[in-house]
């Protein structure tokens, strides 16, 4: 007898829709399995058989030949176990042959019969290919993101028999989940931070107009800190967005908010010893995302960013002009959403001392070596360049309260708000033809903007960043009525944030330009 069972298999962050095609037939007990599976999915012939007898159905002692189509792309994963079990009973004729016509079912088995949640839940939920389908009951709200209406939670294979054969009840269908605030820790508050004013500035420039953002400056100056509270500063995340980030952080494996849906950035910040594969994604044959797609909708931070491998940072390049990564290998290519809003942090050179004057103990050879590990490509790509001086000891012992997060947002969101108006999240999507709508330069600003051209010290694509930050500044200026013309005086302040501070390049600290505190 031949039976049918609709499920999926996942690759990056989409899911493909499978079906499994079980016959069981006379002839020497056996067990077959093509169609291209994996390690794991051979292995669950000694999983499946466990969890049916546990369950309290019989394994039929005749030839089973188990079929996963299409058979032109390589099944991974436990998820199939459920399918491929329902498939068995179903040829056996242990339970009904039509009692799965409009049901696909994913899901790990245990030996004990109990069904387990699978990696990649969102995704594989989306794509099998029926009207309702079987989930494991602990993931079946991260399912109905997807499925609203079309979910059915089971916990192990004994109750899915007794519903499928009429003895138990069915499971019922779940609605799509309320979209419920996600459990926070203490939350990173910007008043906490002491002075900065120049750094404070530059991550409310970054948060309201998705500009990348590049930090410089001697340890203990307080570049961690501020970028730990940049997330702090995004509104929650839009609908489409939500579901993007979720799907990428189920396919990751990452642990997702009791109510199945993501709905605040996400802040990343992996370790300088993170290789290619694990920034980017692949590696696996699920081609799994990587941190850059993990930060989708949110922040990357790269700490200590001089002291990642090369290859890494230049990795970064094509991601942050895209806002995706496409991951090719010998056998497939994935393209994996990677729209991160990026913050770095580095010291002026390997002894972290080079902004002040006398006290850096590199030779000018170890500074040209430090800053070979940055290219000009991805300097290029930063909006804002700005230089973290530790503050003076008045400010650190007393002082007047700082500025609270919160308070910060709220601008934030206003010129989110303008950005809307414009039909893109926030400024960074602007595309050429919305500059020359909403980002047109005043004669005076296009003379500052054509005397720098002229002396080579800004690139096309850098003239567009300091023109799509001009804006920004201007909205945060005035979000009620944000002008419509850009003034030299905003670009002035654009091209200040944009000025590299001159040490990181190996060039000696005496001859430092970086930006002063107020210069904006």
């Amino acid at each position: 007898m031949l039976a049918r069972v609709p499920t999926a298999v996942v690759q990056g962050v989409d899911g493909h829709p499978v079906t499994v095609e079980v016959h069981v037939s006379r002839g020497l007990p056996g067990y077959t399995l093509v169609g291209l599976p994996d390690a794991s999915c051979r292995e669950s012939r000694d999983r499946v058989r466990a969890a049916i007898l546990s369950s309290g159905a019989s394994w039929p002692q005749q030839r089973i030949t188990i079929n996963l189509a299409p058979t032109g792309i390589r099944k991974q994963g436990a998820g199939l176990d459920l399918p491929i079990a329902l498939g068995i009973l179903l040829a056996s004729g242990q339970i009904p042959g039509d009692s799965m016509d409009r049901c696909g079912a994913v899901g790990e088995l245990g030996l004990d019969g109990s069904v387990r949640k699978v990696v990649g839940l969102v995704s594989l939920a989306d794509a099998v290919a029926a009207d309702e389908i079987l989930v494991p009951a602990e993931g079946i709200r991260q399912a109905a993101v997807v499925r609203p209406g079309s979910v059915r939670g089971v916990e192990n294979l004994r109750d899915v028999i007794a519903a499928l054969t009429g003895a138990g009840e069915v499971p019922s269908l779940v609605d799509q989940p309320v979209r419920v605030p996600e459990e926070e820790s203490v939350q990173a508050d910007l008043a906490d931070v002491r002075g900065q004013p120049l750094a404070r500035f530059a991550l409310e420039l970054a948060a309201a107009g998705g500009h990348h953002l590049l930090m410089v400056g001697p340890p203990g100056s307080g570049k961690t800190m501020l970028a730990a509270r940049l997330v702090g500063l995004l509104p929650d995340l839009g609908a489409d967005d939500a579901i993007a980030s979720t799907r990428v952080q189920s396919a990751a494996g990452l642990a997702l908010p009791p109510g199945g849906l993501i709905s605040r950035p996400a802040f990343r910040a992996p370790h300088q010893s993170a290789s290619s594969v694990a920034m980017i994604g692949g590696g696996t044959a699920a081609m799994r995302p990587g941190e850059i797609s993990c930060a989708h909708g949110g922040v990357l931070f790269l700490d200590e960013m001089g002291e990642f491998p090369v290859p890494v940072l230049d990795a970064l390049r094509q991601p942050l002009e895209e806002g995706v990564i496409r991951v090719s290998r010998a056998a497939r290519a994935v393209t994996l959403p990677a729209r991160f809003l990026l913050v770095a942090a580095m010291n002026p050179c390997p002894c972290g001392e080079g902004g002040s004057d006398g006290l850096c103990r590199c030779t000018d050879a170890a500074r040209a070596r430090y800053s070979r590990r940055l290219s000009g490509p991805l300097l290029d790509r930063f909006d804002i360049r700005i230089s973290v001086r530790p503050p003076t000891p008045e400010v650190l012992l007393g002082g007047d309260e700082e500025e609270s997060s919160v308070s910060v947002a709220r601008r934030v969101a206003a010129a989110r708000r303008v950005a809307a108006d414009r039909g893109v999240r926030c400024n960074a999507e602007l595309s050429d033809g919305d500059l020359d709508t909403y980002g047109r330069l005043a004669p005076e600003a296009q003379s500052v903007l054509r005397h720098v051209l002229e002396q080579g010290s800004l690139t096309g694509r850098g003239l567009r960043r300091v023109r799509i930050l001009a804006r920004t500044i201007a909205d945060l200026a005035e979000p009620s009525n944000p002008p419509d013309v850009l003034s030299a005086e905003v670009v002035h302040s654009a091209l200040a944030l944009r000025a590299m501070p001159t040490h990181v390049l190996g060039v000696p600290p005496r001859v430092s330009t970086s930006i002063e505190e107020g210069a904006v």
